[in-house]
């Protein structure tokens, strides 16, 4: 048997050495297997016991190992058994390298998804910046496989110093083109890490107000109190002045009313402290000021300042209304009026001609002759003076 296939040759090599290849390749992509399962176990069990992220890290990246590199690894270990030419040992060691350098790539890729997650969905301060996450999970890939490309075509031989060069001219170019593009990008890359806004915070800029839904890589988009949706590139967002309402610690009011002139001096001095003990009792508020103002066209104007220790609008408006009503009670139990707006008009009476048309007006239409003949002497007695 083994004369037999020692005489038998496929592509100038005996068939006994291409059995000896079939089952090295076998037994090491079985012994490759079994190694990586017994070494995530282990992994998992310390994991288990000692509870650190970075075991359980590397244990997750393990199981992540490619099985098709694991088939070309061994298929290269079961090539040691065939007699190639010469020629062959330096393209053997070529596709080592790749394939070691692909399984490597595969586990930092891997990694980086991992600390992806960990930093969107996490509870610590990093867990509320997915725009700075994603553009740097973005580039890191990119660097990751540039760099393994360049290494790999540098590992065969090939001269990637022009390589480098031309792909830094065709970046310069690209970048020329899409560079609207690469401006909302890195707008978005500031907004991560200045973090003017985040995902939730009710914000205003121009005439646009609205709650913050997802932060892009180009466009922000913010739903509106009306119910539509609102997306604005990251750019022209960076250009304006941005109010964010969800970072107020506290809200400050200011409000004015008015009351009529005929009220006493002494009901007046008392307002204040009617307009105070209504802003404390109304809870959750700090009181700064109530003065009587000024004197308005028609009514006395009293300013009232108070601070509402909540941002929270609608409590802000339940706050107000409370105050509001406590007001309109303890004045009308003092007789007080507000204020509103009052017009006189003065009618000065007529005189000369104006008055005599008046009293004509009043006096109710007369026939067409009478009209003529009044006209007439009119006339007549203009005429003699």
């Amino acid at each position: 048997m083994k004369e037999w296939l020692d005489l038998n040759v496929f592509l100038g090599i005996p068939a006994l050495n291409w059995l000896h290849a079939g089952i090295a390749a076998v037994v090491s992509y079985l012994v490759l297997v079994t190694l990586l399962r017994f070494t995530c176990a282990r992994l998992d069990r310390l994991a288990a016991r000692t509870k650190p992220v970075i075991i359980d890290r590397m244990a997750d990246m393990l199981r992540h190992t490619s099985r098709f590199v694991l088939l070309l690894a061994a298929l290269l270990i079961a090539v040691d058994f065939l007699d190639l030419p010469p020629k062959w040992a330096s393209r053997i060691g070529h596709l080592w390298f790749l394939l070691i350098g692909l399984q490597i790539a595969i586990w930092i890729n891997h990694a980086v998804t991992l600390w992806t997650y960990d930093r969107l969905t996490g509870t610590g301060p990093t867990a509320h910046n997915p725009v700075f996450t994603t553009v740097m999970a973005w580039g890191m890939r990119v660097m990751l496989w540039s760099v393994l490309l360049l290494a790999v075509l540098a590992n065969m031989g090939v001269n990637i110093t022009a390589f480098v060069a031309s792909l830094g001219v065709g970046g310069v170019a690209v970048a020329l083109a899409v560079q609207n593009i690469l401006s909302d990008l890195f707008a978005s890359l500031a907004i991560g890490l200045d973090k003017p806004f985040e995902n939730g915070d009710f914000i205003v800029f121009g005439d646009i107000a609205g709650s913050v839904e997802r932060i892009g890589l180009k466009t922000t988009r913010l739903r509106a109190l009306s119910g539509e949706q609102i997306v604005c590139s990251n750019t022209e967002l960076l250009k304006t002045t941005i109010h964010n309402y969800k970072r107020m610690a506290e809200r400050r009011i200011q409000f004015n009313f008015r009351v009529t002139y005929q009220t006493p001096p002494d009901t007046l001095r008392r307002i204040p402290e009617i307009v105070k003990a209504a802003v404390v009792a109304a809870g959750r508020t700090r009181f700064d000021r109530a003065h009587f103002k000024g004197f308005g066209e028609s009514a006395l104007e009293f300013e009232v300042v108070y601070f509402v220790t909540d941002p929270d609008y609608n409590l802000y408006m339940d706050i107000q209304q409370s105050i509001n009503l406590a007001m309109v009670t303890e004045l009308a139990k003092l007789g007080v009026e507000f204020g509103v707006p009052v017009r006189k008009v003065q009618v000065v009476e007529a005189q000369g001609g104006a008055k005599e048309e008046a009293e004509a007006a009043r006096s109710g239409p007369r026939d067409a002759g009478e009209r003529e003949r009044g006209w007439a002497g009119q006339q007549l007695g203009r005429r003699h003076a």
